[in-house]
């Protein structure tokens, strides 16, 4: 069955492809052509009229560096003499950013604009249905950065069918296979079509001595913990993202006959040792090196894995080439897993934000900082400083978090851009052909992705017993591959989640499914 598959293309949801600042949970970089010199916004340009008083605003995100950028940052000032604002900007360290989140909302005292990664979240989940936050659906259209939203990352976003937060772009279609090209061209192979292809290039790089150099010392894949990989693949058999639709009714993808079947390639896959097989507890962190390293010959994640091997083996002199592709066809033909299409979002609260006149102000600030200038400067830093451009190409003369960059710290404050429209890969050329495939294999991927029909519901079971719910079935996955439990195992274990919770979890959904569609 097809589930849910999407065919028609989504707005351009492309990759930044040369990374220069350092972005939470996302590669970035820089694609396509642009002629134009891209210097940092002149500090009046687009301003409020000129005697208006600058509009406080404070913000609570998330901070990744010890030394985050305080108010003497140049680009911090530019940001704020282009809004016409005076910024209040809150770093709270990634680690403790969910314990001094749910401190923020029980007091009351809500910045301006809160950071969260997920309105599912119980803490954040209830602020919302309190009355806590501004709903900005309405507004939307009348800003010409923010009415250019993508409609399928903020239904992604949305709280019952409701818009509360203004999402933080990223590539919908980022999901690819990097793998060793010169392995596969030493071997005499062709890219793979299909998921048999694909299975036939792990076995050779495994069995047949694709590095040339006599020894059985290679395999496929490699795999991590992070359970990626495996989410991706099995959207190549038929399986749901998530959630599939059946006859009207939501079906979790893991209670489906295409997931069983992806299950037991997975296992295929273990058993013949054509991956690693401490998967279950590999270092993501340490992803790339069995790869740079001449030991593994495969990797499926973001495209943007492909140059980051590609780049560490050159830096590292090391011989051989990289090449990617998005997907392969299985049953129900060429699909794809997507993203959210975002990393977290922007909630506007009513606690600092009382009337509708400062809700406009507020979004206005966030259409301006979206404009061409302003995703440059956020996301480059000061040209001449940071960075220059030569024959269109971005070249990095300080990375905008250097430590020892004087008076002009951006650190960190590049989380402040929602990227509304997505357009910072649109300013410069791409730097290797590598990088300017991960940009086309993105833009391709959208035409097959396969969206999660139940992305924007929530229900009271799930806020309470989410997380042991996805466990018990990531715990089942990985016993079923490692052939700790058969088919029969496996079957126990997710009546073993319905029982738990997981038959109550899918009532809600269905619930809450059906009344979207009256209401629409």
């Amino acid at each position: 069955m097809n589930w849910n598959k999407k065919k028609k293309p989504l707005f351009a949801m492309t990759s930044v492809v040369f990374a220069v600042t350092a972005i939470a949970g996302c590669s970035s970089g820089t694609p396509t052509d642009t002629a134009k010199s891209t210097a940092a916004p002149n500090a009046t340009a687009g301003a409020a009229t000129a005697k208006e008083a600058p509009f406080k605003i404070s913000v609570m995100l998330k901070g990744y560096h010890n030394d985050t950028a305080t108010a003497e940052s140049k680009v911090w000032k530019k940001i704020e003499e282009y809004t016409n604002t005076k910024l209040d900007l809150q770093f709270v360290p990634d680690a403790s950013y969910n314990d001094k989140l749910n401190i923020t909302l029980a007091s009351g005292s809500i910045p301006s604009l809160l950071f969260v990664n997920n309105a599912k979240l119980s803490s954040v989940a209830n602020a919302i249905n309190g009355g806590a936050f501004w709903e900005i659906g309405p507004y939307l259209k009348d800003y010409p950065n923010l009415k250019q939203a993508n409609p399928t990352v903020l239904n992604n976003t949305s709280v019952n069918g409701k818009y509360y937060g203004l999402y933080v772009s990223r590539p919908i279609g980022r999901m690819g296979i990097s793998y060793r090209k010169d392995w596969l061209d030493n071997l005499g192979l062709q890219e793979p079509k299909t998921i048999d292809e694909f299975y036939n290039m792990l076995k050779a790089f495994t069995n047949n001595d694709p590095d040339k150099n006599g020894n059985n010392d290679t395999y496929g894949m490699v795999v991590t913990r992070y359970t990626g990989p495996f989410d991706i693949m099995q959207t190549w058999f038929g399986a749901p993202n998530k959630w599939g639709e059946k006859d009207g009714k939501l079906v979790p993808a893991h209670l489906t006959p295409e997931y069983l079947e992806a299950l037991k390639f997975f296992k295929k896959l273990y058993s013949e040792k054509l991956i690693n097989q401490d998967f279950a507890v590999y270092d993501s962190a340490k992803w790339d090196d069995p790869i740079v390293n001449g030991k593994a010959g495969v990797a499926v994640d973001v495209t943007e894995r492909s140059y980051s091997i590609e780049e560490k083996m050159k830096k590292a002199n090391l011989k051989g080439s990289i090449d990617i592709i998005g997907a392969v066809n299985g049953p129900a033909g060429l699909r794809n897993q997507p993203t959210a299409g975002h990393n977290g979002m922007f909630l506007i609260s009513k606690n600092s934000v009382k009337t509708e006149a400062e809700l406009k102000k507020v979004l206005n600030f966030l259409d301006k900082i979206n404009d061409k200038e302003m995703q440059i400067l956020i996301s480059y830093g000061l040209e001449g400083v940071h960075y220059k451009v030569e024959d269109g190409k971005l070249i990095t003369l300080l990375i905008a978090t250097d430590p020892m960059t004087p008076d002009i710290n951006n650190k960190s404050i590049t989380q402040l851009l929602p990227s509304i429209p997505y357009i910072v890969p649109e300013l410069f050329k791409p730097a290797t052909p590598l990088r300017a495939k991960s940009v086309e294999v993105q833009k391709a991927n959208e035409k097959i992705i396969v969206t999660n029909p139940g992305e924007p519901f929530t229900t009271a079971t799930y806020t309470q017993k989410g997380a042991q719910l996805d466990q018990a079935v990531e715990d089942a996955r990985i016993k079923f591959i490692v052939g700790k439990i058969d088919e029969a195992g496996f079957k126990a274990e997710m009546e073993l989640w319905k029982k738990n919770g997981g038959d109550a979890y899918t009532k809600e959904m269905n619930d809450a499914y059906a009344a979207s569609k009256t209401t629409k």
